[in-house]
């Protein structure tokens, strides 16, 4: 196949392209988002950085208008967006991935189940009850991003089966989380708006049963489906997964119809050529938009829906909630600070529980016979990797918003907690990962 020149802009944006190309982009840009906040929280613009995420935003239509601050458009509206993407990779695991067999499930449920039990258990030992004990959820969970970020770094020394075995439990570690978000961080329910939000549910689901494959539809329907859980008193976000279970993961072209179609469109492209040069036509450009036509068909809409959203998720979204969320001032005592029950319940919870947690809930299947570790993982690597469990940013970040609200307090004693336990869980995960080395060596 002929390519075309290489333009300057080419060269330009090479390096770019192959950076976002990376599992570790997104981690770099989230940790980026933290030291930001960081240090705009500590610099005499400290006061500006408050007042950005307070500012009031109104939307009126009519005589009906809706006001929030900015922090809360970013936390309940753009992460229903990422917990969108969350939903969708639930889905797309269950279906196609490592959790649509039963016995590739096992292992990394089992170490999710384990690893969100364990840390909550230790932050109500150490925390207690009361307005600290609200936290219990805050060290459940693993943040994908980080954690995956690390595994890309570490290159060879992160065999491919130690990836998949993490991106498996972090997925069903956000499926726990987004549970624990509905039953347990959950306000007053208004039923009238649940009832709403269950009449679009259904709706969605029929226009799924139905053959419903444009988007558009969903994404509307989706938005009706955000509001009334808004209303409901179930934390917005909830919507986000709830639309991505309903999204079609069926095409309306199979493969070999989609094949033998496009061999007849590329060779009426290839076709329309004068003198080895390409004409440029409109029956080139039938070619080509009919084409592009049959690729969609072909693709379902969960993953044209997933692959859309993607790039806007981890290099927009998170790095955003980062900034508006990680804004800890580190003026205050520090040290009395890590003293108290719910800074030391999140990092003993994050470090220990995780830790703890997955590796028995592993070790527990594979013994019982019910698992088998991936191929060319050692122990070594899975305690590594719960290690990494342990970086719990953006999921820890969000459930202590919830947990917490208006207590600023607590509040920033768990954000404390989030951000040491999280560079402890993850510099030690890697020195252990380095130590482990490469894969294991085939069985003979």
């Amino acid at each position: 196949m002929t390519r075309g020149p290489v333009l300057p802009v080419d060269r330009l944006l090479a390096p770019f392209r192959e950076f976002a190309r990376t599992s570790a982009a997104g981690g770099v840009l989230l940790m980026a988002a933290v030291v930001v906040a960081l240090i705009w929280a500590n610099s005499p613009l400290a006061e500006a950085y408050a007042d950005l995420w307070a500012t009031e935003l109104s939307i009126a239509i009519g005589d009906v208008a809706v006001s929030e601050s900015l922090l809360h458009i970013v936390n309940d509206g753009f992460m229903a967006i990422f917990f969108l993407v969350v939903g969708l990779e639930i889905k797309r695991e269950v279906l196609v991935g490592e959790l649509a067999s039963l016995r590739n499930a096992t292992l990394p449920i089992a170490a999710a189940v384990g690893g969100a039990a364990v840390p909550a258990v230790i932050f109500l030992a150490v925390a207690g009850g009361g307005t600290a004990g609200r936290g219990w959820g805050v060290p459940m969970a693993t943040d994908i991003a980080f954690a995956l970020g690390v595994l890309a770094l570490l290159g060879s020394r992160a065999p491919l089966g130690l990836r998949i075995f993490v991106a498996a439990l972090a997925i069903v570690d956000d499926l726990l989380a987004v549970l624990v978000i509905a039953l347990f961080y959950t306000a007053d329910v208004s039923l009238p708006a649940l009832a709403m939000a269950g009449v679009l549910l259904g709706t969605l689901a029929v226009a799924n049963r139905i053959g419903v494959r444009h988007l558009l539809p969903y994404a509307l329907l989706g938005v009706g489906l955000w509001l009334a859980v808004f209303a409901s008193g179930i934390h917005a976000t909830v919507a986000g997964v709830l639309l991505a279970f309903t999204i079609p993961a069926t095409t309306r072209l199979d493969s070999d119809s989609f094949v033998n179609h496009a061999r007849e469109l590329i060779a009426d492209f290839d076709g329309r050529t004068v003198g080895g040069e390409d004409a440029s036509t409109s029956e080139h450009h039938a070619a080509l938009w009919e084409l592009e036509d049959a690729t969609e068909q072909a693709q379902a809409p969960m993953v044209r829906m997933e692959h859309a959203l993607h790039p806007w998720v981890f290099f927009l979204i998170v790095p955003l909630f980062a900034l508006a969320n990680a804004g800890v001032r580190l003026d205050l005592d520090i040290a009395s600070m890590v003293n108290q029950p719910i800074t030391v319940g999140v990092i003993l919870g994050l470090v220990i529980g995780k830790q703890v947690g997955i590796t028995l809930g592993a070790a527990a299947v594979v013994r019982a016979g019910l698992a088998a570790l991936p191929v060319g993982v050692r122990w070594r690597h899975i305690y590594g990797a719960a290690w990494l469990g342990g970086i719990g940013f953006t999921m820890s970040l969000f459930i202590a918003a919830l947990a917490y609200g208006e207590a600023v307090a607590e509040l920033e004693l768990a954000k404390v907690g989030i951000l040491a336990a999280s560079l402890i869980a993850g510099g030690g995960g890697i020195v252990i990962l380095l130590a482990a080395g490469g894969e294991a060596p085939a069985e003979a």
